[in-house]
């Protein structure tokens, strides 16, 4: 996956960056935390902002969804389970009016309230990320008030919601014969959670990842501004936003680049059990010119059965060359491989291999 990521930053020094600052926030030990949320947590909420001023305050809004002040304890936890802050509220949004006038009441309330403000996906954040120490996490996946838009022509894009599921973004566009040019391992996830990350997968090395697929977004600013920010309009913002964590605005809306999808795949899978040969295919794939349309490399460790339940690209008549890798808690080197083809070219693509030296 590096080589993948190695590639592609080569080519776009911006990009190279924030993954740069991405995987060093990502190492920083629990003790230390770069979020203001973490910085804010052990800090008591003063006299005169007390949960007895700040709740009524925010039951004034008018919204159209709703605030969630009890059983809450769903949004103090994430997908790595290493911070556990229980917020004062959960928002349900319905609309953007909802997240933009929330953020605004935050922001003029002023420092003394210390309410911070998270935007939760999925839940897959590893640091705390969409978590909000006594403070206000917005449930993203309430916010679905716009349909699914897709615009198919010469550069075919699709307009979604800050909180739509990618999975569901797939099947609405293979309806048009389309399909967003880079996606994560996972499709479970929301657009806005991926964007405010990098959006990494096998096609990275071809494409970049899905931040660097993206025309157009919709940014609610730390003032609750609703803004839309482009490459050529409210640049420094869209650039902010994208890969930046969810520090610089809470996005709303995407626009996606898409591309034809493939009538047809072939998938392969090959096991190493040496690291340095691993390596040296993946940097070779990545570099040719007619290569996979996705290449992903990972270690695994091996269990009793692994090759029993993931298809493997061994020969089953070939039960010796099987045997190497079949110890118990080895660990394994995998490639995992895609090329795109349509249904004329069967036969030639059943004649491709990859050779395991």
């Amino acid at each position: 996956m590096l080589s993948h990521v190695y590639r592609f930053l080569k080519h776009n020094n911006i990009i190279h960056l924030k993954l740069f600052i991405i995987l060093l926030m990502s190492c920083i030990p629990d003790g230390i935390d770069l979020s203001s949320n973490r910085l804010l947590a052990t800090s008591p909420i003063p006299s005169y902002f007390n949960s007895s001023t700040i709740l009524p305050s925010l039951k004034t809004l008018r919204l159209d969804g709703y605030f969630s002040f009890e059983n809450n304890q769903h949004a103090a936890n994430d997908f790595g389970s290493t911070h556990h802050f229980l917020p004062t509220a959960v928002l349900h949004p319905k609309s953007v009016a909802d997240i933009s006038s929330t953020v605004k009441h935050i922001f003029e309330m002023g420092s003394g309230s210390e309410l911070t403000v998270a935007a939760r996906g999925h839940g897959h954040s590893l640091q705390g990320q969409a978590q909000a120490h006594r403070g206000v996490v917005i449930n993203m996946e309430s916010l679905l008030e716009q349909e699914i838009q897709v615009c198919s022509g010469e550069h075919p894009y699709v307009d979604v919601s800050g909180g739509e599921l990618w999975i569901n973004i797939l099947h609405e566009t293979l309806r048009y014969g389309l399909a967003p040019k880079s996606w994560t391992d996972y499709l479970y996830l929301t657009v806005g959670g991926t964007l405010s990350n990098a959006g990494i997968s096998g096609q990275a090395f071809k494409h970049g990842p899905q931040i660097s697929n993206v025309y157009q977004l919709e940014v609610v600013t730390g003032k609750g501004e609703v803004v839309t920010c482009s490459e050529n309009q409210n640049a420094d913002l869209f650039y902010a936003v994208l890969g930046g964590l969810g520090q610089f605005g809470i996005i709303t809306r995407a626009r996606i680049s898409l591309e034809p999808a493939p009538k047809m795949v072939k998938w392969v899978r090959v096991l190493y059990s040496d690291f340095p040969s691993f390596s040296k295919d993946q940097e070779h794939l990545i570099s040719s010119q007619d290569s996979f349309d996705y290449i992903e490399g990972f270690v695994i460790i091996n269990r009793t059965g692994l090759l029993n339940t993931w298809r493997s690209s061994f020969d089953p008549k070939d039960p010796i060359r099987a045997g190497q890798f079949s110890s118990e808690g080895r660990t394994l080197y995998c490639l995992e491989m895609a090329i795109h083809f349509s249904p004329n070219d069967k036969d030639i693509m059943n004649q491709v291999s990859i050779s395991n030296k």
